[in-house]
């Protein structure tokens, strides 16, 4: 099941962060995604170490914890997107799908001309399609 989900800017600003979990595991969502961002920074950084090259966007598993994995996509403009499941066997197939379906609907969202480039993204409908997205998923 996938607890949470994030889209971080170029200077690590979160841009939309939702959880999908009771609101006592909220914070420590939020603190999960924002560890995560150290380690995309040292992936992208040191690409010889990590194993991945810089045409790919989708990162893999950046960490597991416990209770949670953690998984990265980074896009051509540095924005960067993660998800946080509770399930322990998943498929990258599954997660790269994942990341597309919720690329798409990040690229939608920005296209809109209201939206400031940068800034928070607040669209009823951008929520929407990732609540849907994200339910269309049950890893197992």
């Amino acid at each position: 099941m996938i607890v949470s989900v994030a889209v971080v800017g170029r200077q690590n600003n979160p841009l939309y962060i939702q959880s999908f979990t009771e609101a006592d595991d909220a914070l420590k969502l939020h603190h999960i995604v924002h560890c995560s961002l150290d380690v995309i920074d040292e992936r992208v950084n040191n690409p010889k170490k990590s194993g991945t090259t810089l045409n790919e966007a989708f990162l893999g598993l950046l960490y597991p914890t416990l209770n949670y994995k953690v998984y990265g996509y980074l896009t051509n403009t540095k924005v960067k997107f993660i998800m946080v499941t509770t399930d322990l066997d998943v498929r990258d197939t599954d997660v790269r799908s994942f990341f597309r379906k919720f690329h798409a609907a990040y690229v939608d969202a920005v296209s809109n001309p209201f939206h400031v480039p940068g800034k928070k993204i607040t669209s009823r409908t951008f929520a929407e399609s990732v609540s849907n997205i994200v339910r269309s998923y049950t890893f197992n």
